[in-house]
């Protein structure tokens, strides 16, 4: 049974230009940088992990982003969403409006696609699961 992610990995061709585009986006370094082709963050609430793997290690390349979409929690969609473009990455998907939820996508500068999404449920489960977390300042992408 699933239980839950354990590490999203994107493949980048330029591992040192990618660590420190994540870097900046992220605001920490990565945490993790002690193999060859291989850094990792932790980021968000619950200390995600999010890993760089140089692409000789990944599967081969195509012309468009594919497969799954993560969508990282944002308290301010539009603001992220114009940081991101604003460091670099491009647009995958404008802003879309599900009633309770919205998100968008871009695609980063090493062909990844990266979601984000304001959710209330997120924010819900946070708190009862962290309230610790519910009165801190929250950090943006």
């Amino acid at each position: 049974m699933l239980r839950g992610f354990a590490t999203v990995n994107y493949f980048v061709a330029d591992l040192d230009a990618a660590k420190a585009w994540y870097t900046e986006v992220l605001g920490t370094p990565p945490y993790f940088d002690q193999v060859p082709g291989y850094v990792e963050f932790r980021i968000g609430d619950y200390l995600d992990e999010l890993g760089l793997v140089d692409a000789s290690y990944g599967p081969e390349p195509t012309e468009k982003p594919a497969g799954a979409t993560i969508f990282w929690h944002v308290e301010d969609l539009d603001a992220s969403f114009e940081r991101l473009l604003s460091l670099g990455a491009t647009v995958n998907q404008p802003r879309i409006d599900y009633g309770t939820f919205s998100t968008a996508s871009v695609v980063d500068p090493f062909g990844n696609v990266l979601g984000i999404m304001n959710n209330p449920h997120y924010a819900a489960i946070r708190d009862r699961v962290r309230p610790d977390l519910a009165e801190l300042d929250t950090v943006e992408v």
